[in-house]
């Protein structure tokens, strides 16, 4: 199957073109079908392709020196979302010159980029920012919203739960994904208006492909026992931030138990092969890449810090949506919600 070409932000991120292309030339080496726009500094860009001949043939560049910085306010990059990288990336879908985007850039200016050229589906008032964690299972979680929206009425959380599981579909294979809300309990009493509305409206929902199982607290987004997370985007940062958080306490801490004497560094070779699971479990890079849902294209969010594993993985994900159409699987997961479901919330 012939896949559009993935457009590549390649000056976005902590370490940029020389660590986007690396990762889009290693995610090619694995799916020799992808083909790519690298948006850049043409210079730049060529320099690096010299290290991967396998890419020449499958990329096209296009030229573009202007830059958004990491600390850049969206309302500003937003007024040169037609000469830098990463507006050029995303106009490219919205062209049709590239099936999805890639960017490892400021995710503020991304997303307000994002939304005004591509739009929402009709049916979504916001878009929101999915991620995957790992668990203890097999399979990752999907959370959202993890940043797009500090605030999210019923509608809104709807509208997400059906995103996160037609997401959860692709990624993990789930047929009927199981969906909850978090809260800070599992009693139905608990949580916001907004919440007890939500999961109202969930429960009663007909033919949507997911179970809704209620509420689920914090403590046990990664426990595998749900397939999908939602929340606002002001809870949900907080508490991605504190799950990273948690994961980098607990390395740190092994790290320095196993270095305090000469007896805890032979039990770490002893214990080596399963530190290095651990490590590989908890590498954000093999996470990587988050989702902006309920967008008219699709764009995917690199992490700023993540090496060409990372990225790679970023573009495997955008790959992977479009190759089992996911707009198309949300619009129609949203055609099964009642009316008021899709009335706009009438927040900006």
């Amino acid at each position: 199957m012939t896949l559009p070409r993935i457009a590549i932000d390649a000056m976005g991120g902590d370490e940029g073109v020389r660590v986007m292309v690396e990762g889009a030339a290693l995610a090619r080496r694995e799916h020799d079908r992808f083909k790519f726009l690298l948006v850049g500094d043409q210079e730049r860009i060529e320099r690096a392709l010299e290290d991967h001949p396998g890419m020449a043939g499958a990329s096209e560049i296009l030229h573009c020196d202007d830059v958004i910085s990491g600390d850049e306010l969206p309302s500003k990059a937003i007024r040169r979302a037609k000469t830098t990288s990463m507006g050029l990336a995303v106009n490219a879908v919205k062209e049709g010159a590239a099936g999805a985007a890639v960017s490892a850039g400021n995710t503020g200016a991304l997303m307000a980029m994002s939304k005004l050229a591509l739009r929402t589906l009709p049916g979504i008032d916001r878009p929101a920012l999915a991620a995957l964690m790992p668990t203890l299972e097999p399979h990752d979680v999907v959370m959202l919203d993890l940043g797009a929206n500090t605030e999210a009425d019923a509608r809104n959380l709807v509208q997400f739960a059906v995103m996160g599981a037609a997401y959860s579909r692709i990624v993990n294979g789930f047929e009927s994904p199981t969906v909850r809300l978090l809260n800070i309990g599992t009693e139905i009493i608990k949580g916001t208006e907004a919440l007890r509305d939500a999961a109202e409206q969930l429960k009663n929902a007909k033919g949507l492909a997911m179970t809704f199982d209620g509420f689920v607290e914090s403590d046990k987004i990664n426990r595998g026992e749900t397939h999908v997370v939602v929340t606002d985007g002001f809870s949900g940062n907080i508490a991605l931030k504190a799950i990273e958080g948690s994961a980098r306490f607990v390395t740190d801490l092994l790290r320095q138990a196993f270095t305090s004497s000469l007896r805890s560094k032979f039990g770490f070779l002893v214990s080596k092969p399963a530190t290095e699971l651990l490590k590989h479990h908890l590498d954000p890079n093999n996470h990587n890449g988050a989702v902006f849902l309920g967008l008219n294209g699709v764009v995917v969010k690199s992490h700023g810090s993540a090496n060409a594993k990372g990225v790679a993985q970023a573009v495997t994900v955008a790959a992977r949506l479009l190759e089992n159409r996911l707009i198309d699987r949300i619009a129609e997961d949203l055609g099964e919600l009642g009316e008021e479901a899709l009335k706009p919330s009438g927040k900006a």
